[in-house]
């Protein structure tokens, strides 16, 4: 299921303000990649791009190329809800539809998609998409009670389970451990390490600490000053990235010099 994704000279608008800048970079498949950078510097806004999620925003727009194995995600001909199918995305806080429960919440993105499942069938995709997101244990014996009465770090994991059960090729995270204590957070990096074994997966951290334990590479955004644009200073191996990045300002925002 997973795939590649390659971003060429991408430009991010929101209107005439130009929000994110001439980003080149590869994503590959079946890794965990992490964005860091300090407030404000364009890697929530470069996340939404890559499933299209900032075309909700008017006056949102794209120059430049984002393809998922070779097939271009913003071509003349291509459905942005298809996109969103392939490239499902989880938040920075967890929002389960609170008045459905967690059987149907799981079922959301299966239902939206108009898919006509006979009982056995959802059964089979509750129960794969929640022990999918380590959650399977917790709930099985209260499917039907509310999303919402769930704790936070397991609303979290619902919110995975709902993205998963769609079967997407790519997980895009933005952020998704801001709103959680420790123990949730732990659980949410374990089960990271396990979705990469069939995702690719890109995640947006303000945790440093974090960004090295779960990832592969590690890219590194900056901006100059307010009013201007993002843009991706250096991206690489994670290893290298905190240990010996080749451009000074990583080195000084992953050793807490600045951001």
């Amino acid at each position: 299921m997973s795939k590649r994704i390659d971003v060429g000279d991408l430009n991010v608008y929101y209107g005439s303000f130009l929000a994110v800048e001439g980003v080149s970079m590869a994503i590959e498949a079946r890794s965990v990649t992490a964005f860091i950078g300090p407030s404000g510097c364009g890697k929530s806004t470069f996340i939404r791009t890559l499933n299209r999620m900032h075309e909700v925003i008017p006056g949102a727009r794209v120059e430049g190329k984002v393809m998922l194995d070779g097939e271009d995600l913003y071509g003349a001909n291509v459905d942005p809800v298809t996109v969103r199918r392939q490239v499902g995305m989880v938040f920075q806080r967890p929002n389960p539809f609170p008045t459905m429960s967690i059987r149907d919440n799981v079922l959301a993105g299966m239902k939206l998609n108009s898919n006509r499942l006979r009982k056995s069938e959802a059964d089979d995709i509750v129960e794969r998409s929640l022990k999918g997101a380590n959650l399977w244990n917790e709930v099985k014996d209260r499917l039907d009670k509310p999303g919402s009465g769930l704790s936070g770090g397991q609303q979290q994991r619902l919110c995975i389970a709902r993205a998963i059960a769609v079967q997407p090729e790519v997980l895009l995270m933005d952020e998704p451990c801001s709103a959680l204590d420790p123990i949730s957070t732990l659980a949410i990096e374990d089960l990271i390490g396990e979705l990469k074994q069939n995702y690719t997966i890109v995640i947006v951290t303000h945790n440093m600490q974090q960004a090295a334990r779960v990832s592969d590479r590690t890219a590194f955004f900056n901006i100059a000053g307010t009013g201007k644009p993002g843009k991706l200073i250096e991206m690489d191996d994670t290893t290298k990235i905190f240990t010996n990045p080749s451009v000074k300002a990583t080195e000084d925002y992953v050793s807490g010099r600045f951001g």
